[in-house]
């Protein structure tokens, strides 16, 4: 070093820098500090709002629930049969059958037919079983529910007829107007 009093300057705007910088990063850390509780504020405010908010539901039966051009309503699950039709004709379940009252109404503007098939339903374990048209055959005997196309305002009631394990408890039921709707689901417990 040549100019001591040089290397003073040097020295001397390194350490004001360096103490500007820390200074401006303090502040920094006090601004976030004091964000941090309005963001925790924010927060509980946001669980609160949930909290004060019902949970949505599944519908149950006799619950109406819509899909597409059908309203649809639940009415009665019977579990544990093991033949439906009569003693002469009928159908046998692989398990048992669980026969599902229910009304469809056509709330859309123009006929649609009710498919037995589009229906599915689940047990706890989300096992996803299918209709057993033939047995519904049996199990409906004089309702149309299946087969019929239904007009716009008319209400029609059946059975969905599910052959199930033995054990097995069906928890819900997804209906659909179509086999390309979206579905609902009912709870059956």
């Amino acid at each position: 070093m040549k100019n001591p009093s040089r290397a003073w300057y040097w020295i001397a705007g390194a350490v004001v820098g360096l103490t500007l910088l820390g200074c401006s990063g303090a502040g920094d850390t006090e601004t976030a500090a004091a964000d941090e509780p309005a963001g925790v504020e924010a927060t509980a405010a946001k669980q609160e709002k949930k909290a004060d908010k019902p949970e949505k539901k599944t519908p149950g039966l006799n619950d109406a629930v819509r899909d597409g051009k059908f309203e649809f309503t639940v009415t009665k699950v019977k579990c544990g049969v093991n033949k439906v039709g009569s003693d002469l004709i009928g159908e046998k379940a692989q398990g048992q059958f669980c026969l599902i009252d229910v009304q469809v109404k056509n709330i859309g503007k123009e006929a649609q037919a009710f498919a037995d098939s589009a229906q599915k339903a689940f047990d706890a374990k989300k096992v996803e079983y299918s209709v057993d048209s033939a047995a519904a055959l049996y199990a409906n005997e004089d309702q149309q529910v299946l087969f019929e196309e239904i007009n716009p305002g008319n209400t029609v009631k059946g059975k969905l007829v599910f052959d199930i394990p033995d054990g097995t408890k069906l928890t819900s039921l997804e209906l659909h107007d179509s086999v390309f709707s979206g579905g609902v689901t009912v709870s059956l417990r």
